[in-house]
């Protein structure tokens, strides 16, 4: 058999979310029909001791092998994070610093949000080949830099093409040596700092900002959102509320499929959350933000 080198996965978590990267792994596992090894990379932000263990039961450990790393040793303590004002959680911001905890001599890496299922072998999301692009990704739903309700809402002050192509950051395929030489995770914080009232999406707006036109354009249905409908979707995206709550309100057809791959998961007797622990959790974020000592960016 042909020695291949592993497929490198970083995803990052709290404990809260620890049941959708069960169902992600799982799903991962389940459509990959080569023999590549994976190389899953954790950013633990929390995850209690039992759930560690259910995860590391998800799946095979002859195909996976799990790589666990705790937050606060992620992001370095030179670096402070913007007070973005939004509901998401702290560590939307660790993808920023993904590229750092891989093995130096890696090439490539593949970021993933938690909330996704892969539907596709994910070896032929791997064997993208980036050339001379710093990274891989798909456009976003909202498409451009101009858009009204996303992208880069103050195009115009910085001069911008509102035509601009504009990607969703849940899923970047990645050069972690060019990504780490070109300093890019200082070069967002500053953006998103300097412009923290127009960033809406906090790390992707910075991101798109930084890395305008430096990227290679994947298939869209490598990063396919849960609201809308596809005749052949590779991986699905639950980018507004996830299918752990009952006040899901994207296609129905995801959230069965979700839950198809979460009850083959060591969560399988998880019970569907009511609307106001979602609206717990998104208190929860603000507080966590406004009480860190590691924000900026003041009203």
């Amino acid at each position: 058999m042909e020695n291949l080198e592993p497929i490198i996965i970083v995803c990052a978590t709290d404990n809260f979310y620890a049941v959708l990267l069960s169902a992600l792994i799982k799903s991962i596992e389940i459509n990959h029909k080569t023999h590549e090894k994976i190389h899953l990379h954790i950013i633990d932000d929390g995850i209690s001791t039992k759930n560690v263990e259910l995860l590391t039961k998800t799946v095979s450990n002859e195909v996976f092998t799990f790589i666990w790393h705790k937050s606060a040793n992620v992001i370095p303590s030179d670096i402070v994070l913007p007070n973005d004002k939004s509901a998401l959680p702290i560590t939307t911001y660790l993808r920023l610093f993904a590229p750092y905890i891989v093995p130096k001599d890696t090439k490539k890496m593949l970021y993933l949000d938690v909330d996704m299922i892969v539907l596709n072998d994910i070896s032929l999301l791997w064997n993208n080949e980036l050339g001379d692009y710093l990274f891989a990704a798909v456009q976003d739903k909202c498409k451009t830099v101009g858009s009204s309700w996303g992208g880069i809402r103050n195009y115009k002050e910085l001069g911008l093409d509102p035509a601009t192509k504009y990607f969703n950051a849940g899923l970047m395929l990645l050069n972690p040596i060019k990504w780490r030489e070109q300093n890019v995770s200082s070069k967002v914080i500053k953006a998103i700092s300097d412009n923290v009232k127009s960033a809406t999406f906090a790390d992707q707006y910075g991101l798109n900002l930084v890395l305008l036109n430096q990227w290679l354009e994947l298939d869209f249905r490598w990063n396919a959102f849960a609201d809308l409908t596809y005749e052949d979707p590779y991986l699905i995206h639950y980018l507004n509320i996830k299918p752990i709550f009952t006040s899901y309100k994207s296609q129905p057809v995801y959230f069965d499929l979700f839950h198809t791959y979460l009850k083959l998961t060591p969560f399988k007797d998880f019970k569907v959350l009511s609307k106001y622990r979602l609206l717990f959790r998104k208190v929860v974020n603000k507080v966590n933000k406004l009480s860190s000592h590691v924000f900026v960016g003041k009203s």
